[in-house]
């Protein structure tokens, strides 16, 4: 099994470090890890270092650093907007995404989502996002850590700049006739995608977006929940673009 991932502010400029907080908490308590183990640090930039636990404290660790290195971000940039959906299926779609490697989360204010972002609720939604976002990147050991834009959420007339700018958009709907497997990808710039919520985009909406730039997309015959659409055409744009 590959070392556990965790993800720190800045990586160290030493060969030595402790390791506290809740990232020190989580490798010694519950991860349990032990002296002599390896884990990696991330800071979600793209830097990485390799390191071996040299003392186990409470709630931390001391580590020394064996190695470096840097990824490079993946280009294409992958940029999903994804429909503000009620109880735990953002999360969930967050959490997936994150696995599958989207670049960045758009939380979409669309007209059809039961849930709406308002104030401190909405705050406290998009902080869960977040939180999501870092653990599914620890799990996966991404040294990319998603952004999840949104102050909480954006509305309909800003996705559609988004989409204007990007090297090019899809909007997912059940009555497109191209596919998305087949559908032509730049190589460079961004790919943005538009995931519905559960009552799925609006007449008025797609019009936007399409008149924005947007082409229409389907995955095949069946209707995907909004839940599991975003991690399906991910995943179909993670073969196309040979990152899989």
């Amino acid at each position: 099994m590959s070392a556990p991932l965790f993800l720190v502010d800045a990586l160290p400029t030493g060969d030595r470090l402790t390791l506290d907080g809740p990232e020190g908490h989580h490798a010694a308590t519950v991860q349990r890890l032990r002296v002599g183990e390896d884990l990696l640090l991330a800071d979600g930039r793209g830097g990485t270092a390799a390191a071996v636990v040299t003392l186990v404290g409470r709630g931390s660790l001391e580590i020394e650093v064996t190695s470096r290195g840097y990824v490079d971000a993946d280009v294409p940039r992958l940029v999903v907007v994804q429909g503000i959906a009620k109880g735990d299926r953002g999360e969930l779609a967050v959490q997936a995404m994150t696995e599958t490697g989207v670049d960045e989360i758009v939380p979409w204010a669309a007209s059809r989502s039961v849930v709406q972002w308002r104030g401190e609720r909405g705050v406290r939604a998009r902080q869960k996002w977040v939180a999501t976002a870092r653990e599914a990147a620890k799990q996966a050991r991404r040294a990319w850590l998603p952004v999840v834009a949104g102050a909480p959420d954006e509305s309909t007339s800003t996705v559609a700049r988004r989409v204007a700018g990007a090297a090019a958009a899809f909007v997912l709907h059940e009555g497109a006739q191209e596919r998305l497997s087949t559908a032509d990808l730049p190589e460079t710039g961004e790919i943005v995608l538009v995931v519905g919520p559960e009552g799925g985009v609006s007449e008025h909406e797609l019009t936007t977006f399409t008149e924005a730039g947007a082409r229409t997309v389907r995955l095949g015959p069946t209707v995907l929940r909004t839940s599991t659409a975003g991690v399906a055409a991910l995943a179909v744009l993670a073969t196309r673009l040979a990152r899989w």
